[in-house]
């Protein structure tokens, strides 16, 4: 059973998450918030394995809710979704930096908001794949880049599995293309992840690009939901 945190200070919203989310046999949402430090001790009260929280919240916003919930060790667990109402946002990209593991749109159609819940769960996917990459491209354009010196704790192949993350493959697409396993590309993600410290795919993307590993401009494609 997947365990969901809704945080909107719209009450309207979260009814209408709830009933949407409650519906399916394998989600049960155990906490709504209706601000941002109300959402952060809600996680840390009840775990949830996804929470989903609104970017703009009275009293602690989003971001700052995100940030908190995501540096806390006893909340490792708890992967945050970004509710957006609008895709290209500069306020997601902070979010991702701090820690969240995607976003959605609010007008997201009920699959797609259900599909990135079970995705989220897994911890394994950055969400909303075309905007997310277009967003990436626009905001990590526009900042100063990380010292590439940061990624001098991988090995060659756990350098390239990380480029190949940022460019939106899946284990399977990445085992593909280096012609090993796909427990052997996920043992080498995992890894990276460890060594680079981040919380999960998403922030591996982030500083892949921020690192100049993966070019703002470069790569294929355009989809980025890699547990598919």
């Amino acid at each position: 059973m997947i365990r969901v945190l809704l945080a909107d200070d719209q009450a309207l919203i979260r009814a209408g998450f709830r009933a949407l989310l409650q519906a399916e046999d394998d989600i049960e949402v155990v906490a709504e918030a209706a601000d941002g430090r109300e959402a952060v001790e809600l996680a840390a009260a009840r775990l949830p394995d996804v929470a989903l929280v609104d970017v703009q919240m009275p009293v602690l916003d989003g971001i700052a809710a995100t940030r908190r919930i995501t540096a806390d060790e006893r909340m490792s667990g708890v992967h945050v979704v970004m509710l957006t109402n609008y895709g290209l946002d500069e306020y997601v990209f902070e979010a991702l930096r701090a820690g969240a593991s995607g976003f959605l749109v609010k007008d997201t159609e009920p699959a797609d908001l259900l599909h990135g819940v079970r995705v989220a769960a897994r911890g394994d996917a950055l969400l909303a794949p075309a905007i997310t990459r277009r967003l990436i491209r626009e905001f990590v354009s526009r900042r100063p880049p990380a010292s590439p010196n940061v990624l001098d704790v991988l090995t060659n192949r756990e350098r390239e599995v990380t480029a190949l993350v940022a460019r939106g493959m899946s284990n399977d697409e990445i085992a593909a293309h280096m012609v090993i396993s796909p427990t052997t590309a996920k043992t080498h993600v995992s890894r990276a992840m460890t060594k680079l410290r981040t919380r999960d795919r998403a922030q591996l993307v982030v500083l892949a690009y921020e690192s100049g590993l993966v070019r703002a401009r470069d790569g294929s494609g355009e989809r980025w939901d890699s547990a598919r």
